[in-house]
C-alpha cells in the first residue's frame, strides 16, 4: 500500500487523527511503552500542543490534536516514539516484535533496522461541535466496543476519565 492520501489542510485547526503500529503488532500492552507515548505528548503540550481527547489500545491509538503546526507536531510524535520504543524493546530483548517491525518495514525505509509506526495518520478535519463531540466519543467508546471495559472511563490509558471530573494519565483541554 502506498503513501496515505489523507492530508491535514488547516494545520492550526483541531484533526481527529489514529496512529497505527506497524501490522498491527501489540506494542501497547505494557505500561512502560505507553509512558512512552504519554511522555512524548506532554513534553509536546509544553511546545504547544493542545490533546482534546485520547486513547491508547494494544496496537494503535487515535488522538483530537490541534496546535500551530499539527503536521509537524504530529511528524515529531511519530519519530520520536518511533525511536524511544525500538529502543525499549530492544533493551528489554523483546526480540519478536523487533523481529516483525524488521520484516513488516516498507523496503522504502531503507536508512532503519525497524519500522514502527505505519505511514499516515487518517486525519479529519473537525468541523464543529457536533463533530467535536461524535470523534471524542468515539475515541472513548473504543476499548467499551472492544470488550475491554464496561464503561469508558475505565480504560486506563483514556481521556474518558477526565470527562466525567476524574483526573487521568495526561493533562486534556476540555475547552472547544
Amino acid at each position: 500500500m502506498g503513501r496515505s492520501r489523507y492530508k491535514i489542510i488547516e494545520p492550526e485547526q483541531p484533526h481527529f487523527v489514529t496512529l497505527t503500529v506497524l501490522h498491527w503488532i501489540p506494542v501497547f500492552t505494557r505500561p512502560d511503552t505507553v509512558s512512552i507515548v504519554l511522555d512524548c505528548l506532554r513534553f509536546l503540550n509544553k511546545d504547544g500542543l493542545n490533546v482534546y481527547a485520547w486513547v491508547l489500545l494494544e496496537n494503535h491509538c487515535h488522538f483530537v490534536l490541534q496546535s500551530q503546526a499539527l503536521d509537524k507536531d504530529i511528524a515529531r510524535l511519530k519519530s520520536w516514539t518511533a525511536k524511544k520504543l525500538i529502543q525499549y524493546l530492544a533493551e528489554n530483548n523483546v526480540r519478536q516484535i523487533l523481529d516483525q517491525l524488521a520484516f513488516y518495514k516498507k523496503a522504502h525505509k531503507n536508512d532503519r533496522a525497524y519500522q514502527f509506526w505505519q505511514e499516515g495518520v487518517h486525519p479529519e478535519l473537525i468541523q464543529g461541535e457536533e463533530m467535536m463531540r461524535q470523534k471524542i466519543d468515539y475515541i472513548h467508546q473504543n476499548p467499551v466496543k472492544r470488550g475491554y471495559v464496561d464503561k469508558a472511563e475505565h480504560w486506563r490509558y483514556s481521556s474518558a476519565r477526565d470527562y466525567v471530573g476524574v483526573p487521568g494519565l495526561l493533562e486534556v483541554c476540555k475547552t472547544w
